[in-house]
């Protein structure tokens, strides 16, 4: 059907986005920072039947941002489909003397899905089409203080003033915004799954089924399953001090709340 672009591309909802586009029909360019793990996924996706590249890159590293750009830039073999999606928890308070995970996290969650969405947007505008899909979380809309759901946050508002800007060019945005899934992610960053209830839990598959069947249609923001629209609708419509304190709240006890 066309090329589709993953950061993040070897785990988590990353490899669930790079699996069900391959099975639909697109070829992949995966993109992640472990060379090992990016030749497993290729090999397996290449079993689907589909045309792999990999590009190795570290999305905190400006130089192996560009090359990502070049590579949604080419007109030979265009991109079709963007999926920013990597990213990682994060520990660290936003008033720590060090700043180091701040500055990354800044890094590959804010700069490299503005400057390559904004090249996927400048490259799919001139076909006519496109889709672009950032990855963001329920916890923009509330306020931790590890500075994830600020980040989170920006992503989801950047990514309906991109939408914005490229209505009516047949280049569509979507913000995916999910809650507490079933992936590798939290064990990665660390990060004990023990108190959070079982019902807050979405499972991978459908999680990007939905996703993928929003982009299509054009919505800019997608919240998987009815019980997160019903959540953040009330994230959204609470004054905020009441969302300030319910984010105190489920973050008391705990050294950071992500989700993904």
């Amino acid at each position: 059907m066309g090329i589709a672009l993953v950061t993040g591309g070897t785990s988590g909802i990353g490899a669930t986005f790079a699996r069900q586009l391959a099975a639909r029909g697109d070829d992949i360019v995966l993109v992640a920072r472990n060379k090992d793990r990016l030749e497993e996924m290729a090999h397996e996706l290449r079993g689907m039947g589909r045309e792999v590249e990999v590009l190795p890159a570290d999305l905190a590293n400006r130089k192996d941002v560009d090359k990502v750009v070049a590579r949604l830039s080419a007109t030979d073999k265009p991109v079709d489909i963007l999926v920013n999606n990597a990213g990682f928890g994060m520990h660290s308070r936003m008033s720590d003397e060090d700043q180091t995970d701040q500055d990354y996290a800044m890094e590959v969650m804010v700069r490299s899905v503005r400057v390559l969405a904004a090249a996927a947007a400048r490259s799919m505008r001139l076909r006519g089409h496109g889709r672009i899909i950032n990855v963001s979380s329920t916890a923009g809309f509330i306020t931790m203080s590890s500075g994830y759901s600020s980040i989170k946050a920006w992503v989801t508002n950047f990514s309906e003033g991109l939408s914005n800007e490229l209505h009516g060019s047949g280049v569509t945005v979507t913000a995916l915004c999910p809650g507490w899934v079933h992936t590798e992610f939290h064990s990665r960053a660390g990060i004990s799954k023990g108190g959070i209830p079982s019902w807050m839990w979405l499972d991978a598959d459908p999680l990007v089924k939905s996703a993928l069947k929003d982009a299509d249609r054009g919505k800019v923001i997608s919240i998987p399953s009815v019980r997160y629209r019903v959540l953040i609708w009330f994230a959204r419509h609470l004054p905020r001090s009441a969302v300030r304190s319910i984010s105190r709240a489920i973050s008391s006890g705990r050294s950071s709340t992500v989700t993904e």
